[in-house]
């Protein structure tokens, strides 16, 4: 089983200028709460095949997430897959809406028994959700 969960937000600014934001993946850091800090174990620090390191922390739970970049469609989507003790896949999506941008930002993510397995996923999905939609309320606030 997986848990599934899709948050979004209306960014008051066109694709091309949240894209600039969103796609300097070390910034990820300044507007999403739930990680620590992001570092790089590739040589690269965009496109596909990029490597992040994230410590992240929900509540008490630290872990280290390993996200790589499995697709870079330049200006409108951003797809990894999540190989740390948390696997899954994952995509951010940016598309026109009115003046300004439709994010979003959807996983499908595996806990491992030792985070409780699928009655963790059922526990965790509501926590997650509402931090990643104040993770989305802090990067609209970027272009505020």
């Amino acid at each position: 089983m997986t848990m599934h969960v899709v948050v979004s937000t209306h960014i008051d600014a066109p694709p091309d200028e949240v894209w600039r934001d969103v796609s300097e993946m070390a910034s990820h850091a300044e507007w999403m709460a739930d990680a620590e800090s992001i570092s790089f174990a590739s040589s690269t620090t965009s496109g596909v095949g990029t490597i992040l390191v994230v410590p992240t922390r929900v509540g008490p739970l630290v872990t280290e997430d390993w996200i790589i970049v499995t697709r870079w469609d330049e200006g409108a989507a951003i797809g990894v897959v999540h190989v740390g003790i948390v696997s899954g896949v994952g995509e951010f999506r940016l598309t026109p809406e009115g003046a300004g941008t439709r994010f979003v930002w959807e996983e499908d993510l595996t806990l491992p028994l030792s985070l409780g397995g699928r009655l963790g996923e059922v526990v965790a999905k509501p926590i997650v959700t509402a931090i990643w939609k104040g993770n989305l309320a802090r990067l609209a606030r970027r272009f505020a």
